[in-house]
């Protein structure tokens, strides 16, 4: 049955089936009183005609289609968000952990709305910090922050020249701010943005260092107890630098700076091997094993070096050759079977394509703020997921607490995700970021709101100031420069 319902100047159709109400709305026309407004005397000659057509006529005319469009509020997800623009875009600098930090602070014409995004470039701190104010700023003046892939897009080529990694890190820094306030507006954390969660936590690997093979053990052993099942051993410092080998000829002549480190290439070539072998036997299998090269022996030797540790099965070993010798991952595959990290150096996204469509190496060991932030990491561990190739996105302590929350969501949300970083957050650099990833069981997990979690404190964060000192020089006995 259908029912007509006049009201004031406008018509209305009701349609009942079988006693009930068919799924539909009521659809009221003007009939009068406008240019457009069918008279109710029309409409009734038409229903009065008894004819599905008429009837049928009337509610497709094109007068009534446009009634009844005017008179359908428009749904929630078609309305939209106000437009939000960029007000400021300005570095803040600290190191409370000793390690220059740069921040960088998207401000916008939402009073209270900011976003925050890790442009740390250690060794040059001040270059990114001036790209920052000096360019990246006016650039973003009065641009929607919605717009994250055309702001990265434009300001990656907005200079010409490209893939320096200052542009990057001021880049990473605005881009990683941008997806802050994005999912700030969307009231949910930033994982949720990038497909939401495929796993609870962040499985992460830490690192066990030692002057001997004993000294490793106890310290892996120690992180075993902790719950950590990924631990990456070391001899001595940071690439194995300092250790093996002391008082070299280049110091005694007075050759390069003072603050130059020195590394014995044979000692450690020696010792790694028989440090993988003491470490397997007093911990057991059940812990994996991880090793950092760090590019500091020729390509053939780190061949040969891998091989010996086969036996051992390393989870991985990453960085065996510098970005300058990717050719030589052709020969390492022919020659061993462990599991390989790389890319911690790569400054541009292509630089993954080729070795990752080769599957040259096993993870993506990417540098977040290196590479340009959430948006191009994003699609390189998406074309990894094609070749399974696994993230390892790289997290020192020299990575501020808003990159490694950055890390962290990236992670949450990527099927193809292999281990991450640990890192430990002293109570300096705590009292400057508030919402930090928290690290339990080997677990990391991130502070559950709105946006990345992580906040900055800037009258704490000035009582840390950066300084412009920086040495990553190491040498050989004779002063010759070992990369990198």
């Amino acid at each position: 049955m259908i029912l007509f319902i006049f009201v004031k100047d406008h018509i209305g159709l009701l349609i009942i089936t079988s006693g009930k109400f068919f799924k539909s709305e009521i659809i009221f026309m003007k009939t009068q009183g406008t240019k457009s407004a069918t008279s109710r005397r029309d409409a009734m000659k038409m229903i009065a005609t008894g004819s599905a057509a008429g009837i049928l006529g009337l509610f497709r005319s094109p007068l009534f289609q446009a009634a009844s469009q005017e008179n359908k509020e428009a749904p929630a997800y078609a309305k939209g968000m106000p437009a939000v623009k960029i007000s400021k875009v300005r570095a803040i600098a600290t190191a409370p952990a000793g390690s220059n930090l740069v921040i960088v602070k998207v401000e916008t014409t939402e009073p209270g709305l900011y976003g925050l995004g890790c442009a740390t470039f250690t060794q040059r701190a001040e270059a990114v910090i001036t790209a920052i104010n000096s360019y990246l700023d006016d650039f973003c003046r009065g641009k929607d922050v919605d717009n994250i892939e055309d702001m990265w897009q434009s300001a990656y080529v907005s200079s010409y020249w490209r893939n320096g990694p200052v542009l990057n890190n001021a880049l990473s820094g605005l881009d990683e701010a941008l997806w802050d306030i994005k999912a700030k507006r969307a009231n949910m954390p930033v994982y949720q943005l990038l497909g939401g969660k495929v796993r609870f936590a962040v499985p992460c690997y830490t690192h066990a260092s030692g002057q001997t093979p004993e000294e490793v053990i106890t310290s892996v052993q120690k992180f075993m107890a902790q719950g950590f099942r990924h631990v990456r051993i070391q001899l001595g410092g940071y690439g194995s630098v300092g250790t093996l080998g002391n008082n070299p000829d280049f110091k005694g002549v007075g050759f390069g700076a003072e603050s130059d480190s020195f590394m014995d290439q044979r000692a450690y070539l020696n010792a790694v091997p028989k440090m993988f072998e003491s470490v397997r036997k007093a911990c057991g299998e059940e812990v994996e094993l991880l090793h950092d090269m760090h590019e500091r022996v020729e390509p053939i030797d780190a061949i040969n070096l891998i091989k010996k540790l086969e036996e051992y099965h390393p989870f991985f070993i990453e960085d065996p050759f510098s970005p300058e010798n990717m050719e030589w991952f052709k020969q390492l595959r022919a020659a061993t079977s462990v599991p390989v990290a790389m890319g911690e150096l790569f400054n541009n996204i292509n630089e993954f394509r080729m070795p990752m469509v080769d599957q040259l190496f096993d993870f993506i060991r990417i540098h977040i703020s290196q590479i340009g932030g959430i948006t191009p990491a994003m699609k390189v561990a998406r074309l990894g997921e094609w070749f399974n190739i696994k993230t390892a996105w790289h997290g020192p302590g020299d990575v501020s607490p808003v990159g490694h929350a950055a890390n962290c969501h990236i992670d949450l949300a990527t099927w193809n995700f292999g281990i991450q970083e640990s890192v430990s957050f002293s109570d300096k650099l705590q009292s400057v970021f508030s919402g930090c990833p928290t690290m339990k069981n080997g677990y990391m997990s991130v502070n559950e709101v709105p946006g990345l979690g992580v906040d900055i404190n800037e009258k704490e964060a000035a009582k840390y100031p950066i300084t412009t000192k920086s040495n990553w020089i190491v040498r050989k006995r004779d002063g010759t420069v070992i990369r990198p």
